[in-house]
């Protein structure tokens, strides 16, 4: 009845190693391509234009002059507002296509 090697029962520790080790590596990669992928929203017919990379941090931010009314201010933070939530929204996406099966969640 002795206890020979660890864990026994076809557990294969190099295995799991090597599966650990292409995980890390798929995700460094989804990662990288993340960063250098970008999404762009236009909301307000053209008025707001945002663009955002996979890891959603801002690339740009253009508004087009006929948007910006003083006596507006609120439709401009509406469009802004609303920009930035469809860029968002297609950021997260863009890195649920990207990340490997089984780590979507983890980002």
């Amino acid at each position: 009845m002795g206890f020979k090697g660890g864990f026994g029962g076809g557990f294969n520790m190099q295995s799991l190693m090597q599966q650990a080790k292409k995980m890390q590596e798929d995700m460094q990669k989804a990662q990288e391509e993340l960063e250098t992928e970008v999404v762009e929203a236009s909301v307000g017919g053209g008025m707001v234009s945002i663009c955002m990379n996979g890891k959603k941090e801002i690339k740009s931010v253009k508004i087009k002059p006929e948007a910006v009314d003083p006596e507006d201010i609120e439709m401009l933070e509406d469009l802004l507002v609303a920009g930035f939530n469809e860029a968002s929204a297609k950021a997260d996406e863009l890195a649920s296509q990207k990340m490997p099966q089984g780590l979507n969640g983890l980002m």
